[in-house]
């Protein structure tokens, strides 16, 4: 249902695109940091998810839809601006702890990784950018190549932004017990993706 071909050539594409650093990866990061290396893959795995839902919307044409609707895709955006905002102040909000890390809730993360890259309308006009130039109509519903390309990305993705989150998992380790220092970093990862978020433009 693919064709052979085009599946090489979007395999070292997609690959490039998850080492790009991003909203995702950093984000990984920051759970990594503050919650250690299991909150890291629970947050990729949510992220994985999002980018998975957004493109079989891309492929059934609905992101079409959002991203040519300025307020729809304006909404997206502030909800996404909101939420990190929010993340950002529940993690300087934490009390002092007696551990390096935060035990992080089952499913949590993977909640707040779904939801960040959801929220982000830059995922959905990338989707709808790069993921066209390899679908082949002949060769197959395009529903199904959309979703055999998505679960490539989505499968790069979880295991390199949950790396990246592993590792800095190590350093949360090596900061002073009791110190605030993890909900800083957290807050101020969390803070700047709100900030890029409410500056990115449609273009």
């Amino acid at each position: 249902m693919v064709d052979p071909l085009t599946l090489v050539a979007f395999i070292p594409a997609a690959l490039a695109l998850n080492l790009t650093p991003g909203a995702d990866m950093m984000f990984c990061l920051g759970q990594g940091v503050r919650a250690g290396p299991r909150a890291a893959w629970l947050a990729s795995a949510g992220i994985a998810t999002g980018g998975m839902i957004h493109v079989l919307l891309a492929g059934a044409g609905l992101s079409a839809l959002i991203a040519s609707a300025p307020i729809a895709f304006d909404v997206i955006r502030w909800i996404g601006v909101t939420y990190l905002l929010w993340l950002a102040f529940c993690a300087l909000r934490n009390r002092p702890r007696t551990d390096a890390t935060l035990p992080a809730p089952r499913g949590r993360p993977f909640r707040q990784g779904l939801l960040v890259n959801l929220t982000n309308p830059k995922v959905i006009l990338f989707v709808l950018a790069f993921m066209p130039q390899f679908i082949r109509p002949e060769a197959g519903p395009v529903l199904t190549q959309f979703a055999i390309f998505g679960a490539v990305i989505g499968l790069g993705g979880f295991a390199i932004n949950g790396l990246v989150g592993v590792f800095a998992s190590s350093l949360g380790q090596r900061l002073a017990r009791g110190s605030q220092i993890l909900d800083w970093i957290t807050a101020g990862i969390f803070t700047a993706l709100a900030g890029r978020l409410a500056l990115l433009e449609r273009s």
